[in-house]
């Protein structure tokens, strides 16, 4: 399954980015990153079928262990592309919410999307960690 993350906004040279780029580096799965204008831009075509995750503050809260079954679920089940949506910095509007298959929230507090963009990385690397039996994540 590929892991897609579909962002608006460049995240360009930061500490965002090495966080992000030392994370996804990681992943053994296949991916891809698009990056977005702010506004407007072209959407790369799905791969059907496909989960469309937005990252969100209204979103559910989600353990990582909860976060790799469900990555886990969608891949068994022959999902071929499972898309993660990062808005700008003012998120994502009704539309965009109600095209998602799921809302994921990063905790209570509103995130900078960069920010958000390299929390991700790590979850996706920890997720796949969890899926593989790597040792990386330790559950309590």
């Amino acid at each position: 399954m590929l892991l897609h993350i579909v962002a608006r906004g460049r995240i360009a040279r930061s500490p965002e980015a090495d966080l992000f780029d030392r994370y996804m580096k990681r992943v053994t799965w296949n991916w891809r990153h698009t990056e977005l204008p702010d506004r407007g831009g072209t959407i790369p075509p799905v791969q059907t079928p496909v989960r469309q995750v937005a990252l969100d503050e209204r979103g559910k809260q989600m353990s990582s262990e909860d976060f790799a079954a469900m990555l886990g679920r969608w891949r068994d089940e022959g999902v071929r592309e499972c898309r993660f949506l990062i808005g700008a910095a003012d998120g994502h509007g009704d539309s965009g919410r109600a095209e998602a298959d799921v809302l994921i929230a990063f905790g209570a507090m509103t995130w900078p999307h960069l920010l958000a963009r390299a929390m991700l990385a790590e979850q996706l690397w920890r997720a796949t960690a969890i899926l593989s039996g790597h040792p990386y994540h330790r559950s309590g």
